[in-house]
């Protein structure tokens, strides 16, 4: 199966519209989530909620469940190796003045249809086209949280 990663989904709601975050990596400047190798004693969302604040500067609510995952490739040296990346759904609250990888990347809020022409994964584009029809479903239903 290859190498797992952690990645977080950062989203908020803006006037009841849903907006999702996106970040550009730092090699090939393409836009992307924040996500991050296991960490040692860590559980996975987590791990997807320090990698959201040392990559963006985020903090929020982290879902315990993934909401899906994709397959992504990474290069180390010469080496490239196929990760899996699990990918939790994290409510921002806010984003802090400074953070350990502040100017290394952008950032942007999008609706998530336009991050899904953003990025790159297809399998990314369908996992955030899911999760805007289940926020969808469950913003608007008469019980929705």
């Amino acid at each position: 199966m290859g190498k797992k990663q952690f990645a977080a989904l950062p989203f908020r709601l803006d006037k009841s519209e849903l907006r999702v975050m996106l970040i550009t990596t730092r090699r090939k400047r393409r836009w992307s989530v924040p996500k991050g190798s296991p960490m040692r004693n860590k559980e996975p969302h987590l791990t997807a909620a320090l990698e959201a604040y040392e990559e963006a500067g985020l903090v929020g609510v982290v879902a315990k469940r993934a909401l899906g995952s994709f397959k992504h490739r990474k290069r180390k040296g010469d080496r490239k190796r196929t990760m899996n990346v699990a990918v939790f759904p994290m409510k921002v609250h806010g984003r802090e003045r400074w953070w350990p990888e502040k100017g290394e990347r952008e950032a942007i809020w999008v609706s998530p249809k336009t991050a899904a022409r953003l990025v790159h994964k297809a399998q990314l584009r369908r996992l955030i086209a899911r999760f805007a029809a289940q926020t969808a479903r469950e913003t608007s239903s008469p019980l929705g949280r």
